[in-house]
């Protein structure tokens, strides 16, 4: 019996990637030229996400700070939960909803990108990010799943949504990685094919 549950963990995951690959590639694309765009232009990346999305945002950032899979020169990229001082300090002081917001406040700079991380979509301080990043003319790259949550209708022309076609948190997270390779991988081969 646990053998059987474990097979059809496997299955279920790769059965979601392929059709997660059918859906997400065009918006992929799109995000990873985005990035490097904005990385082009002298901007940076932020990325925020909560538990599993922060470690989520950790690993990208990491990706561009060191390498990828090729040599090349460190990417400014910057994951906004990397430092729990911050963090604490802030959701002590003032409230847990503004753990992203008053970071990306005082990092970002229009003409910057942010990664903003939820499975649900629903992530209040993801959200308040959100609001914040368009304030300030920061372009959004939204990484979801659950049909996008009650980040979707907050998300403008000019920003994009990738959103994992699936209800189950460890399966969204298990596309997500996907995703967070994707992009790293476009932004080296775009950045690196000048």
């Amino acid at each position: 019996m646990l053998q059987s549950g474990i097979a059809a963990h496997f299955a279920e995951s790769a059965n979601l990637k392929l059709e997660a690959a059918r859906v997400l590639t065009e918006p992929l694309a799109k995000a990873a030229e985005l990035f490097a765009q904005t990385l082009r232009a002298g901007g940076k990346i932020l990325a925020c996400g909560n538990g599993g999305s922060a470690g989520d945002a950790q690993h990208f950032a990491a990706e561009l700070l060191n390498r990828f899979e090729a040599e090349r020169a460190p990417l400014p990229a910057i994951a906004l939960a990397m430092d729990s001082s911050t963090m604490t300090s802030i959701a002590n002081d003032y409230d847990y909803v503004q753990v992203f917001s008053k970071p990306l406040r005082a990092l970002g700079r229009r003409g910057d990108a942010l990664l903003a991380i939820s499975t649900s979509g629903n992530s209040k301080n993801v959200i308040e990010a959100m609001k914040v990043a368009h304030e300030m003319g920061v372009t959004i790259v939204a990484l979801t799943g659950n049909g996008g949550g009650k980040m979707a209708p907050l998300l403008r022309p000019t920003d994009i949504h990738l959103c994992v076609p699936h209800k189950r948190t460890l399966r969204i997270q298990e596309v997500h990685l996907v995703c967070i390779h994707c992009l790293c991988d476009g932004i080296d081969t775009l950045l690196l094919s000048r």
